[in-house]
This record gives C-alpha cells, structure tokens and sequence, in this order.
C-alpha cells in the first residue's frame, strides 16, 4: 500500500486531476509529484489505479513546432510504407502481417 491518499472511483476532490483530464484542459503535470490515486474496483482483478495530480500545479502543452509535425508525418509515412513493395498502402500496416494485404496474400490461392 503506498503512502498517497486513495480515493474511490468519481470521488476524488475537486482540484486532481489525471493526466487525461489535465490533457483535455490543455495541460500536462509540468514535473509534479503524484499527489494521489483514484482505484476502480474490478470483480476478478485487482482495481484500476489512476495517479492524480493538482491542476493548479500543471503547466501548459507545449505547443507542435514546424519540426515535431514533420518528424510525426515522416512517422506516420513510415508505418504506412510497404517494405516488401516500398509503395504506401494508404493505411497503417498491421505489424501482425508485416506488409501490405497484396504482398502477404499474393502467393496464396484463393479460397
């Protein structure tokens, strides 16, 4: 058990907030400390735990420079590229096949 404060789920004071909350105002932790958790019960696992911070406390997003949408849209290229036929499949390969649906299934015969 740590030593934060717990509380149950939806009854966190006023003031806390996870890092989703904080992220749908337009906020991040900034380097604070968790201030305390929120557990949502489970029936056949342990509860969900949640870290709480203090809004207050947060800081602002920092903005996307030119440099990280270039660097997320090369990302995003790259997951879309075929690297058995090198074209862009025009949607995210599935890493479970590892190539575009016309290289993996182009030696089978059909069904």
């Amino acid at each position: 058990m740590s030593t934060l404060p717990c509380y149950r789920w939806r009854l966190a004071p006023d003031g806390l907030a996870t890092r989703r909350q904080l992220r749908a105002l337009g906020l991040r932790p900034g380097g604070q400390d968790v201030v305390a958790e929120v557990h949502r019960p489970r029936r056949r696992r342990g509860p969900l735990v949640a870290y709480l911070y203090r809004v207050d406390g947060a800081k602002p997003v920092r903005p996307m420079t030119p440099g990280r949408w270039a660097a997320l849209a090369k990302a995003n290229a790259a997951r879309r590229t075929c690297p058995a036929c090198h074209r862009d499949a025009g949607y995210v390969i599935s890493p479970t096949l590892g190539m575009c649906t016309p290289c993996a299934y182009s030696g089978q015969d059909a069904v």
